[in-house]
């Protein structure tokens, strides 16, 4: 193996295995940005893949119980994280709720049913597992529930074809979700394929299950506005049981510059003269739709675009040092947009 196939294999296992950490961890996912430290206990990877990708065994497997994140460490990872400043005010005022409910239980005066199932509404790359995530930690610190993981699913991984088999693939899944939050992404697509479809089976159950296990789950749905509108007024039991509605706006220009430039910190890269700019300008070339950009997921995708690029460019380079493999160039970043070659 020569030189050059060397170090381009070297940034490609790079790649690799940030790639892998994205799967375990959705805030390093979005931006590299470094999740609240945990206590050391065994790791619990119920939640590094959606349970429709895992087999029914592990779904069904319960996840340890972490001891809780102190809760000012977790209102500090809130802040810590870029943009989302309404969704900041939004967890910041449940918080507040939630621990004053919890004081009044304390004190033996009457509190009312406090309602914790939200929908959250967005375009893709907007932070919405994340902070379903970090939901899950903060209700196990509040002493909402008992464990304090996430769950994350979609349609596939709850309906069945078969008559009778939803509800059993359904519950699994929420038995597996148990003590944690639920994460339903693009829930809208349980109830959209017609009155014959096997999605409201898996409805009715998650209602079920919830009514049945109201003080140990939280369940989370998510996807695009306006269909999650439709889907929450497509049936009754659901306007009941989800009133909290959180919005997910896209990320400025600004917002995904840093969300770039904290990927390259995390993963300690270095922005040479004039790159900063390049980024700046890569981003707002790509951008041109949201959607099918994503939001920082396109900005995770830019930067390992550039990372190939650096490893074509120091593949031909003599004398590597850590400096120069450390360090991002101007020319490593424009050439990854087709519209600026």
């Amino acid at each position: 193996m020569d030189k050059k196939d060397e170090i381009i294999n070297l940034q490609l296992e790079l790649i690799r295995t940030m790639t892998e950490n994205n799967l375990r961890n959705l805030a390093g996912d979005m931006w590299g940005h470094t999740p609240t430290p945990k206590a050391p206990v065994p790791e619990d990877k119920t939640d590094a893949q959606p349970a429709s990708a895992r087999p029914a065994e592990e779904a069904k497997a319960e996840p340890e119980a972490e001891p809780p994140v102190p809760i000012e460490a977790l209102k500090a990872e809130l802040e810590g994280y870029i943009g989302l400043t309404a969704i900041k005010k939004e967890v910041s005022d449940l918080i507040n709720m939630v621990t004053v409910h919890k004081l009044r239980q304390q004190h033996d005066l009457p509190t009312v049913d406090l309602s914790l199932h939200m929908v959250f509404s967005g375009n893709p790359g907007t932070g919405k597992t994340m902070i379903a995530r970090l939901m899950a930690k903060i209700y196990h610190s509040l002493g909402i529930l008992s464990k304090g993981h996430l769950v994350e699913v979609d349609r596939s991984g709850l309906v069945a074809g078969y008559v009778g088999q939803t509800a059993i693939k359904t519950r699994k899944v929420l038995e597996s979700a148990l003590g944690g939050v639920l994460f339903i992404d693009e829930a809208y697509a349980l109830s959209d394929k017609g009155d014959n479809d096997f999605g409201h089976e898996a409805i009715d159950t998650i209602l079920k299950y919830m009514e049945d296990h109201r003080d140990d789950i939280v369940v989370v749905v998510a996807g695009y506005d306006g269909l999650m509108d439709d889907f929450i007024h497509s049936n009754p039991g659901l306007e009941s049981r989800f009133n909290r509605f959180l919005h997910f706006d896209d990320y400025t220009l600004d917002e995904m510059v840093a969300i770039f430039k904290m990927r390259c910190d995390g993963s300690r890269y270095v922005l040479g003269e004039g790159a900063e700019e390049a980024v700046r300008t890569l981003i707002r070339q790509e951008n041109d739709n949201s959607i099918s950009f994503g939001n920082a997921r396109g900005v995770r995708n830019l930067f390992e675009d550039v990372l190939v690029r650096q490893a074509g460019r120091l593949a031909a380079a003599e004398n590597i040092t850590a400096e120069l493999l450390m360090e991002i160039r101007r020319e490593d970043i424009l050439p990854a947009s087709p519209a600026a070659e």
